[in-house]
């Protein structure tokens, strides 16, 4: 049999040749899947126009880096929450069906931010986000297989890669709107400037020291001065919810152009799960180890994602002395690395293996958060940004190597590596008690040493990228 194997090679090379290069898109798939992808943006707004509200919410709140580090917890626990019952629905109905619903939770949990600032309560900010990405992790669950699924398997992380490089789009444009119609606009960012320009010996102390003054002074103020203290809230949460009502309005009308667009059933049918077919599916899942793995791997990378891109502004006007608006700005420039560096990459795969590439990169980021935690100033700062160059890769590039070859099972496995993005609900109030804390190391202030979390997720991605390529590679 082995005989005739290499007979058939032998005989029919350029067939071989022509099949080991197949097309990343085929023509019949290029609109829908560019309808598809024009998704990627929604998510990648929420989740960096969301970022910098752990600053924004800390002073309009008055709150702890611990406690208002629960707008990423509540954030991505949408996605721990809703990731499996959103295979399910996709599995039973449809992958257009799934995107429907997603974008009308979407539209809701945004609408939602009216009423919080209304009643001037965190916890209903809270409860809005979540609704939010239930319907992100909807959308998330659905998309990313349905674009591996629009082709040849061996193109797929291309292809999921490609999609992907249009999240940064959407990310750089949350990342504007809070920098230029969030974080400039709030008045307690501009008490925070008035007091610092009042007080000139700021200038004589150490970053971190200036702002723990500038702390004082509105906690003071908002003693002394109550009813002008509770105006100045209720006007900067108008300030906050404004995006997320136009980000609501912008849902709902791709909610109607995706109810009267024609997709491609890729699913070869879509049936209720039974019993005994869940049960079979996930003893597939757990036996796979580079899925479980991956799912591990997933985790850890959207903990670092959050985290680095969250604590910027914390590190910018902690460690360097920015403003609020001015370390958002630095928060930007890292988006554009991650924009242009996801299409690289992509590019990059065409030549190296995922896994290989995944391990490569994940170093490139350990290395740097050692310069972020021990640097310091404007070059920890620059190795901060510089972070994003080598995260563009990892989301995808995991999500492909993990899902690869799953067939079927690919609806409900996606929903382990969408649930496990709920690493960004866990580790981003981990680092925010780890600031609010004394410094792990004597002489470092604490925001530095609180990097130490996205060094040991590195790590763990370089390992997961290791045994992708020298042990699961196919």
């Amino acid at each position: 049999m082995a005989i005739g194997v290499e007979q058939a090679v032998e005989v029919a090379p350029e067939h071989k040749k022509e099949e080991s290069k197949p097309s990343i898109l085929e023509a019949k798939y290029i609109i829908p899947f560019l309808l598809v992808a024009s998704l990627f943006p929604l998510w990648g707004f929420a989740n960096d126009v969301t970022n910098p509200l752990v600053k924004a919410f800390k002073d309009i709140f008055m709150i702890s880096n611990a406690q208002s580090s629960l707008v990423q917890f509540a954030f991505y626990l949408g996605y721990g929450v809703m990731a499996i019952p959103a295979a399910i629905f996709i599995r039973r109905f449809s992958y257009k069906s799934g995107i429907l619903l997603g974008l009308g939770l979407y539209a809701i949990g945004a609408s939602l931010f009216i009423p919080a600032s209304i009643y001037m309560e965190f916890s209903f900010f809270l409860a809005a986000l979540w609704i939010l990405t239930c319907g992100l992790a909807l959308l998330e669950t659905t998309a990313n297989p349905y674009v591996l699924s629009m082709g040849h398997p061996d193109t797929s992380t291309q292809r999921l890669n490609l999609a992907q490089a249009f999240n940064p789009i959407g990310s750089l444009t949350g990342m504007f709107v809070a920098s230029s119609y969030i974080l400039s606009e709030l008045r307690v960012e501009a008490f925070r400037e008035q007091e610092k320009a009042a007080h000139p010996e700021f200038a004589q102390m150490l970053p971190s020291e200036v702002d723990g003054k500038l702390t004082d002074a509105l906690y003071n103020f908002a003693q002394n001065n109550p009813v002008e203290h509770q105006a100045m809230q209720a006007a900067d949460l108008i300030t906050v919810r404004g995006p997320y009502v136009a980000i609501a309005v912008v849902v709902a009308i791709m909610f109607f152009v995706f109810l009267f667009s024609k997709l491609p059933k890729t699913m070869s049918h879509a049936a209720p799960l039974t019993t005994s077919e869940l049960k079979s599916t996930f003893q597939r899942l757990f036996a796979n180890k580079c899925y479980l793995e991956g799912v591990v791997a997933q985790a850890f990378y959207v903990g670092a994602q959050i985290m680095c891109w969250t604590f910027v502004i914390h590190y910018g006007m902690t460690s360097v002395g920015l403003s609020a608006s001015e370390a958002q700005s630095y928060n930007m420039v890292a988006m554009g690395i991650f924009l242009a560096s996801r299409f690289i990459c992509t590019f990059l795969l065409g030549f190296f293996r995922p896994g290989q590439l995944l391990m490569l990169l994940a170093m490139g980021g350990f290395v740097l958060s050692l310069g972020t935690i021990f640097v310091g100033g404007y070059t920890g700062l620059y190795c901060l940004i510089a972070t994003s160059a080598c995260m563009s890769l990892m989301f995808p590039t995991i999500y492909g190597i993990a899902l690869k070859g799953m067939g079927e099972d690919a609806s409900l496995a996606s929903a382990g590596l969408v649930m496990a993005i709920v690493g960004g609900a866990l580790m981003p109030p981990m680092q925010g008690s780890m600031i609010d804390g004394p410094a792990l190391i004597s002489g470092i202030p604490s925001v530095q040493t609180s990097f130490v979390l996205p060094l040991i997720c590195f790590a763990m991605i370089c390992l997961y990228g290791y045994r992708a390529h020298y042990k699961y590679a196919r």
